[in-house]
């Protein structure tokens, strides 16, 4: 750890200077039987054991997107939050992270180079850790070479599993500050959430079920989906709809379609997350050359919604993940679930999880969304 390498330089070089000033010998013994910064070491989602300083004050975020979100929700605040990568600042500034904590638009990601690290402008932070992406060996490699103990976050562990991978992120902060654990609290609510739904949708025949198409990234050259390794496929699950893109093998945001598989797959539903600006009146207008939607079910049923952006993109886990799970189901099989008061379960979510107060207008926001969300997405 840096600090420690910085303890023993600075105990070598007054040791070597004793030997000719009886000041710089008083001052090797007294820093020579200074104890060392207190440590402690936990586990990371890579399986690995990080030693960390056992009070961590600073803390820079390489990666997931989300989390930086998701950290300012689970501490209460920014002040200990150093560096972020665009995208997250982005988000902020599209939806209410960074009204709800204004500190956070201000925070850096002067160190965030696209794939790359400045590590120049990230010991400029002097973080005591940096948040890296699980399962990048090149990225967590950059951060151990500056000397600074990296923690793995994993998207993809829990095999894109909304609610898992929410509940790992919750987890993992509650090693890094056991004083601010909440992890059962939020897993409790969060699989309290599912399964009131599921016991609702679990009596629909598969016959039955809807049919979504999740456009995850859409422009002139390119529309990318959900496939069954991805989120989508998660929410769907969840909600007992069924995701048409299911077939689709392709990880993460490679799932690259065409608009003849959109016709063959005839949606009921299309939802459009905010890591593209492409909003509902662009599908119902047609206003990106190339396609067209009028004979998608979805279209002519007015059944296209952009996804909320609330702490985060709420495509992604995030800290509005059990309440953007009951907005979809609400979306996709209204009849079922017309006797739930969003606004008030919004509150009562973020009021009872984080003693965070949100407004009425603060939560139409939320769930009426533009084409803003997409800053600093960089594929968007």
């Amino acid at each position: 750890m840096r600090m420690k390498k910085l303890f023993t330089s600075i105990t070598v070089m007054l040791l070597a200077c004793a030997a000719v000033s009886p000041v710089f010998a008083q001052a090797s013994r007294e820093v020579a039987g200074r104890a060392e910064p207190a440590t402690r070491t936990i586990v990371d989602h890579d399986g690995e054991s990080v030693e960390i300083p056992d009070v961590v004050g600073r803390v820079a975020i390489v990666q997931p997107w989300p989390l930086p979100s998701v950290m300012t929700i689970f501490l209460g605040g920014t002040e200990k939050i150093v560096g972020i990568p665009p995208a997250a600042l982005g988000a902020a500034k599209a939806g209410l992270l960074g009204e709800m904590f204004p500190s956070y638009l201000n925070i850096s990601t002067k160190f965030d180079e696209g794939d790359e690290i400045n590590v120049e402008e990230l010991l400029k932070l002097d973080p005591d850790v940096v948040f890296v992406m699980a399962g990048n060996a090149k990225q967590k490699q950059t951060v151990k070479d500056a000397g600074i103990p990296a923690i793995g976050f994993s998207v993809n562990k829990w095999n894109y599993d909304n609610i898992a991978t929410y509940d790992g992120w919750i987890g993992l902060l509650s090693q890094v500050w056991p004083e601010y654990a909440k992890n059962d609290k939020v897993s409790a609510y969060s699989h309290g959430m599912e399964q009131m739904i599921q016991e609702r949708v679990g009596q629909i025949p598969d016959g039955q079920r809807k049919k979504v198409l999740f456009l995850f990234q859409y422009s002139e050259k390119t529309m990318v989906t959900s496939g069954k390794r991805f989120f989508g496929q998660s929410w769907c699950d969840e909600i007992g709809a069924k995701n048409v893109a299911e077939d689709i093998a392709a990880e993460n945001s490679s799932a690259i379609i065409n608009m003849e598989q959109v016709y063959q797959w005839d949606p009921d539903v299309i939802l459009i997350t905010n890591f593209t600006p492409t909003v509902p009146e662009d599908l119902y207008n047609n206003t990106v050359s190339g396609y067209d939607w009028a004979p998608v079910k979805a279209v002519r049923e007015g059944q296209v919604y952009k996804m909320p952006l609330g702490t985060y993109r709420s495509y992604t886990p995030s800290a509005d993940t059990p309440v953007t799970l009951l907005w979809m189901a609400q979306k996709v099989y209204p009849e079922i679930f017309s006797d739930y008061d969003l606004v008030a379960e919004v509150k009562k979510y973020y009021k009872e999880m984080y003693g965070i107060d949100l407004t009425d207008e603060q939560i139409r926001r939320m769930y009426n969304q533009t084409s803003g969300g997409a800053a600093g997405t960089r594929k968007a």
